[in-house]
């Protein structure tokens, strides 16, 4: 468990591919204004971090809700759920799709009526100009971002990555910054204006989330920022695929 702030808990676990590959995984923990904890993404927590947990919210009851942000991080909803089954329990439609027999609520996370009645603590951004939920599976570029607003801390699901060397590597290279998802060709819709709605959605996050001190990233790592990282980190990210949008708006003119 790391407690990146008076309020704010960031939980890593394990993702394999192919049962060999540790790509890493992750859950936060805010407690809110009101006293009550909100679980973001759903994790298998085990051992310590499973303890400390609990710990925190009165063996879970403390838990208000849990909002699972990412259509593609489906494997650990129902053990999120065990552990906290009271809970209000928020996804995506894709969510709802894949584990029908969880208890759901209706509302949808990435709907902004939905997001408002978290909006006193968090702060939430979707994409724009790409498929919240593609048709290819393997494309995982969208996602609801969240940003924590007493500490600027943000929680993020592939939409931006940090690239960090696994285990004994990592001393060896060090982490990257922030980068948008490298599908993202693949996760643009296929209109004109796709490639300007997507750097217009950055461009803005960039701005409006300015002075974000850190980030937890879903396959990789923490990454600490400077003052003003992240706005420079996004847009160093947005320029990085300029190559990609141009293309895009090429194919689609």
């Amino acid at each position: 468990m790391n407690h990146l702030a008076e309020d704010f808990w960031n939980f890593r676990g394990t993702f394999r591919i192919a049962k060999i590959l540790d790509v890493g995984t992750h859950m936060s923990l805010i407690r809110r204004a009101n006293g009550r904890f909100l679980m973001i993404d759903s994790y298998s927590l085990k051992g310590s971090d499973r303890r400390e947990l609990l710990a925190l919210t009165d063996n879970g009851r403390a838990i208000e809700a849990i909002l699972n942000v990412h259509p593609f991080h489906t494997l650990h909803c129902r053990s999120a759920h065990e552990l906290a089954p009271h809970a209000r329990l928020i996804g995506t439609r894709r969510h709802r799709d894949k584990a029908p027999e969880l208890p759901w609520e209706t509302g949808l996370i990435e709907d902004p009526s939905t997001q408002a009645e978290f909006a006193e603590d968090v702060d939430f951004s979707v994409p724009a100009g790409v498929d919240f939920i593609s048709t290819d599976e393997s494309v995982h570029v969208s996602s609801v971002l969240v940003r924590h607003r007493r500490s600027g801390i943000v929680h993020v699901d592939d939409t931006l990555n940090v690239f960090a060397a696994p285990g004994l590597l990592k001393p060896l290279f060090p982490q990257s910054r922030l980068r948008f998802h490298p599908m993202l060709a693949k996760a643009l819709e296929p209109t004109l204006t796709a490639a300007d709605e997507f750097a217009g959605w950055a461009r803005k996050l960039a701005e409006d989330w300015a002075g974000t001190p850190i980030v937890c990233a879903a396959h990789s790592a923490i990454r600490h920022l400077q003052p003003d990282g992240w706005r420079e980190e996004v847009l160093r990210a947005l320029s990085d695929v300029e190559k990609t949008l141009g293309e895009h708006r090429a194919n689609n003119g």
